[in-house]
């Protein structure tokens, strides 16, 4: 009996420890209030109202707050966190992307229940719509955007506000579970293809079609003096036999470099002047005088 005593106290305390509730939900459009409320519907958090802090505060419940959200009325369910207790008693107000999840309409009732959510260490999204892969980050826009999300739910559409336009992403694939925390976590990101997405086509390159051998600049210029110029032929092209090939250097040896110069032929003149130059001697001359010599008496 004594045993049976504690196990029923555990039991009992365990029960204890979870929330579980019923409210009615409706979209964050039908919050009361002069304030705009529009940043509740670019995340994944709802508003609760204030008795459910005050239940919550009495129950050993981990942080962060995570809740289950289910509709049994379809069998749907997801997971999200909490934003504010500040809706009417009774009531909770969800994104709207949540309650089109859980096939909710205004007024429907919806199971809360707390739970605790692994860490993500793995995600990967598929844009539902093209237009997604206009974002020239889209990394990083998604990355920014999951900032205002506490946990993802595989098979569940969010939507991301980016550019004033709206996107929804459907999640495909979760690790370590189904239902993950994404609160302070190292979590990789992957992409799937859009849907509706098509691989652009592949034009095949047509070797057979036959070139183009117009040449290019083919007209002809007029002078501002009205002078005609004449056009010079163009040169004709040198047959291979006009090529000549260069004498190959024989005595080279490896590991010496010999640079040969183009050797020509000294003109005539030139060798005349070296043979005169050698012919030359010096003060060979004769003198003249300008006084003549006449002859003695």
């Amino acid at each position: 009996m004594f045993s049976f005593h504690v196990f029923d106290h555990q039991l009992a305390r365990g029960f204890q420890n979870r929330f579980s509730t019923q409210y009615r939900c409706y979209s964050v459009s039908m919050l009361a209030g002069p304030n705009d409320r529009s940043d509740v519907e670019k995340g994944g958090k709802i508003i609760m109202p204030p008795s459910a802090l005050d239940q919550l505060s009495r129950l050993n419940i981990t942080y962060p707050m995570l809740f289950k959200l289910t509709n049994k009325n379809s069998d749907r369910m997801t997971h999200c966190g909490v934003l504010e207790f500040v809706a009417d008693e009774g009531i909770c107000y969800l994104p709207h992307w949540m309650m089109q999840n859980l096939l909710l309409e205004e007024g429907g009732l919806v199971q809360v229940e707390s739970v605790n959510l692994m860490v993500a260490t793995y995600s990967k999204f598929q844009p539902q719509s093209p237009d997604f892969l206009d974002i020239t980050n889209p990394k990083a826009v998604l990355e920014n955007a999951l900032r205002n999300f506490a946990c993802l739910t595989t098979g569940d559409v969010i939507a991301i506000n980016y550019n004033e336009k709206i996107y929804e992403l459907r999640v495909m694939e979760t690790k370590p579970d189904k239902a993950v925390s994404i609160i302070e976590c190292d979590m990789n990101v992957d992409f799937d293809a859009p849907l509706g997405y098509k691989e652009p086509e592949r034009r095949p390159n047509h070797q057979d079609e036959p070139t183009c051998n117009k040449t290019a600049f083919t007209g002809s210029g007029n002078r501002l003096d009205g002078k005609t110029k004449g056009i010079e032929p163009s040169p004709a092209p040198l047959a291979p036999s006009d090529i000549k090939r260069g004498i190959p250097n024989y005595d080279f040896k490896i590991g010496r470099i010999t640079f040969i110069r183009n050797s020509r032929p000294l003109p005539r003149k030139i060798v005349d002047d070296d043979d005169a130059i050698n012919r030359f001697i010096a003060f060979s001359g004769q003198g003249q005088s300008l006084r003549k010599k006449g002859r003695k008496p």
